[in-house]
C-alpha cells in the first residue's frame, strides 16, 4: 500500500495507518460488541483520513464480547 496510496486532498504519500473497531447495529450495539473492523489511513500532511474495511476473526469477536 505504501507505493500506491496518495492523499486525494493534498497529494502527499506520507501516511499512518491504524486498526479501528466499531459496533454494528442491533444486538452488537446493545452489547457493545465491536464487529466491524477497518484500517484508518491518515495523511501526515493534512490529516485527511480514509477507512478501509478489513476482516476480523470470530475469535476476536468472542474475546471482545466477553471483554465488555
Amino acid at each position: 500500500m505504501a507505493d500506491k496510496w496518495r492523499c486525494p486532498k493534498c497529494g502527499s504519500r506520507d501516511y499512518t495507518d491504524d486498526p479501528v473497531s466499531m459496533t454494528g447495529g442491533g444486538f452488537s450495539r446493545f452489547f457493545n460488541v465491536q464487529t466491524k473492523r477497518f484500517l484508518a489511513v491518515t495523511c501526515e500532511r493534512c490529516s485527511y483520513t480514509e477507512f478501509y474495511r478489513t476482516q476480523g476473526s470470530n475469535f476476536e469477536n468472542i474475546v471482545d464480547f466477553f471483554g465488555n
